[in-house]
């Protein structure tokens, strides 16, 4: 497909370099989106091709999309490239004005189940130092954003003013903007966690979710749903969108102590865009945005969404 400019920026108060990093990343949904909707007929995205630095299974897809954003972002002002696939920082432009981190596909266990998929992204400032440019606070972000591939293809990023929606017109192959306002609901009645893994939660996320569970008789006043996607971007869209609490914490077992989502490709670009949305996101007890991490690939407790939903876990933690 030709490379044209795929989305229009013109009334996005964007510094230029940031703006053609985000148009190459729209270049790249493009493409990927249209790889992944006949996913079935041309076979083989979901071919396990070994691991990574952290020993998950990668898919052929996200080896696909991994070179294909480099492919992309290599002509851009992006000096370090940080992936969740490539164990170590790539070097891209030399005196390159920024730094991006990001997870090239999110929820490819879901690749043939025609669940969404996407991916995660956050651009900081660069350093001279290539993993400097990533250890750092998430609020040093200058933006971040996600792609997510499902009903419709959307690219949802922030550069720190609130959040910028854009749907793909496949008739036209270019992303138009929504005249959408992200503004995550104060309260919800809708929790997302993967209840399989009661027997290895924390008492403080046990109690908090028997407390949900309970409905008007419980403590909190209301009765919930549950929600379980096992993709991280589309539980992000759905809690942008009507709101809600999404829960990861660290548990029992053997890897996942610390959590198991990643710090730098996941959890401080969602946090940025959940708090640029009036949402909250905190690790269990700090806010991810004041998290430096100590490593490229380290792993963080997550929960974000609906402020009220954060403060009553955050209550419940304090009391245990």
């Amino acid at each position: 497909m030709p490379d044209e400019t795929t989305i229009d920026l013109k009334d996005i108060n964007i510094p230029p370099k940031l703006r053609d990093v985000l148009e190459k990343i729209s270049i790249v949904a493009r493409d990927l989106s249209d790889i992944i909707s006949v996913s079935p007929i041309s076979g083989g995205l979901d071919t396990k091709v070994g691991k990574n630095s952290d020993g998950d299974g990668q898919k052929a897809l996200d080896i696909i999309a991994d070179e294909a954003y480099v492919s992309a972002l290599i002509s851009t002002d992006v000096r370090w490239y940080a992936s969740e696939e490539k164990e170590e920082v790539l070097a891209m432009k030399a005196e390159g004005s920024l730094a991006l981190a990001i997870d090239p596909l999110d929820g490819s266990s879901n690749i043939n189940s025609n669940v969404s998929i996407g991916t995660i992204f956050g651009i900081y400032p660069a350093k001279e130092d290539a993993n400097a440019s990533f250890l750092r606070k998430g609020s040093d972000l200058l933006a971040a954003g996600y792609v997510i591939f499902g009903p419709q293809t959307s690219f949802v990023f922030s550069i720190g003013n609130g959040i910028n929606y854009f749907v793909l017109d496949r008739a036209q192959e270019k992303f138009i903007r929504v005249d959408q306002s992200f503004s995550i609901t104060k309260t919800s009645q809708e929790y997302a966690i993967n209840s399989s893994n009661t027997r290895h939660w924390p008492n403080t996320f046990s109690e908090y979710v028997k407390n949900c569970n309970l409905g008007e008789r419980g403590p909190f006043n209301k009765n919930y749903n549950m929600r379980w996607i096992a993709s991280l971007v589309a539980e992000t869209h759905r809690i942008l969108v009507r709101g809600g609490i999404f829960l990861y914490p660290e548990d029992g077992r053997k890897g996942y102590e610390n959590g198991r989502l990643r710090m730098v490709y996941e959890c401080a670009p969602i946090a940025y865009l959940i708090e640029q949305a009036g949402g909250l996101a905190i690790d269990g007890n700090i806010p991810i945005l004041d998290i430096v991490p100590n490593s490229l690939h380290v792993r963080t407790p997550f929960c974000f969404g609906s402020e009220d939903e954060i403060l009553r876990l955050i209550k419940v933690i304090k009391e245990i």
